[in-house]
């Protein structure tokens, strides 16, 4: 019986650190630029929020403003940011409009096409918006934190619970995030 929990914690830390590496060679087109970025090298500083999101969902222009701050607050500190759609294609034609809403909205950021939706399906992200945050790890990129970016997608004013800004500034003083993970409410992303 040792023997096979043995083996079984083998297998399972070695899928954890295939999928840790793994996460550093995924790549995706910008639609901002029309180039193709690598994960692993998008990352300079002290980690990356990733976030899923959607021109179709109400829930991610609810979050807009919030992005925009959150951005703005922690960009200088060393966290990246880019928004991930997962539910288009990368003809030219579908990312025309992503494109100007990063120049209309002024946030300002990568806007990643999960063609295929191979993003999505590894980080097994279900709702628009949920972010991910990542870190640099020694196994390459490790996710810290996972979820809503707050407890009140609705109403800004009414928000008590800071879920993305609480995981960050533990992060940037090298803590583990308190709630590694909070489930998302949002719009369900379309499997394809």
């Amino acid at each position: 019986m040792k023997k096979f929990i043995l083996l079984l914690a083998l297998i399972v830390g070695a899928q954890s650190i295939s999928f840790s590496q793994s996460y550093d060679d995924l790549t995706a087109v910008d639609a901002v630029t029309g180039k193709s970025l690598v994960l692993g090298k998008m990352i300079s500083g002290r980690g990356m929020v990733l976030i899923f999101h959607s021109l179709n969902c109400p829930f991610a222009k609810m979050y807009e403003g919030r992005i925009k701050k959150i951005k703005e607050t922690f960009q200088s500190q060393g966290i990246g940011f880019a928004l991930i759609n997962p539910e288009i294609g990368n003809s030219e034609s579908e990312q025309i409009p992503l494109r100007n809403y990063i120049d209309d909205s002024g946030l300002n950021m990568s806007y990643l096409i999960d063609a295929g939706q191979a993003w999505t399906k590894l980080f097994q992200v279900t709702k628009i918006p949920e972010v991910l945050v990542l870190v640099p790890g020694n196994e390459g990129l490790m996710i810290k934190y996972r979820g809503a970016i707050d407890n009140n997608p609705q109403a800004e004013t009414a928000v008590t619970e800071r879920h993305l800004e609480r995981a960050l500034n533990q992060i940037l003083k090298r803590e583990e995030p308190m709630a590694a993970q909070v489930r998302a409410v949002g719009c369900n992303i379309r499997s394809y």
